[in-house]
C-alpha cells in the first residue's frame, strides 16, 4: 500500500480540490463538488499508479474527505482519470502568449 498524503488546494462552500502526493512527488489531483445530496469526484492521478493504489485513493476519498465534510448523501458519482500531467497553465502564462 502506497503512502500517500492529501493536501488541501481549495475549499469552497460547494467543493474541494486536494492534491495527492507520494513523497515528494504529485501522483495526483481530486476535485470534489457537493451538490445538496449526491457528490461528484473527479481524480486524475499518474500513469505510474496501480489499481489497488487509486482504489486505496478512492477508499480514503469516500471514507476520510467525504465523511469528515458532515453532508448526508444520496449518491457519490467518482471519476477516475489516469495519464500524465501536460502541465498547469495561469492567466500569466496566456497573458505572456498575447505578447508574441
Amino acid at each position: 500500500m502506497a503512502d500517500f498524503f492529501y493536501e488541501r488546494e481549495v475549499r469552497t462552500p460547494y467543493s474541494e480540490a486536494y492534491t495527492i502526493q507520494e513523497g515528494r512527488r504529485q501522483v495526483g489531483r481530486i476535485d470534489i463538488h457537493f451538490a445538496f445530496d449526491l457528490i461528484h469526484a473527479a481524480i486524475a492521478v499518474d500513469e505510474s499508479l496501480t489499481q489497488d493504489e487509486i482504489q486505496d485513493i478512492i477508499t480514503y476519498v469516500d471514507e476520510d474527505i467525504i465523511d469528515a465534510v458532515g453532508i448526508p448523501r444520496e449518491g457519490f458519482v467518482i471519476h477516475v482519470f489516469q495519464g500524465r500531467e501536460t502541465g498547469v497553465f495561469t492567466d500569466d502564462d496566456m497573458d505572456d502568449e498575447d505578447e508574441h
